[in-house]
């Protein structure tokens, strides 16, 4: 089974709580880390939205 990780914290979903980072993500973060790898990704934040981008699983984007 492949591991999940949160987007805010970096950590394994399975196993621990992750409300508080799931609110941050709705409300007010882009996700920082991949939900595939946990690595780190890089994020830009513009007035129109933000792109966080990953080495190895390419670019996401708020809508």
């Amino acid at each position: 089974m492949t591991a999940v990780y949160c987007g805010y914290c970096g950590k394994e979903l399975a196993g621990a709580d992750h409300a508080p980072c799931a609110k941050r993500l709705r409300v007010i973060d882009p996700p920082r880390f991949c939900s595939a790898c946990a690595r780190r990704m890089v994020v830009q934040v513009t007035p129109a939205g933000w792109t966080a981008t990953c080495s190895r699983h390419g670019e996401i984007a708020s809508t």
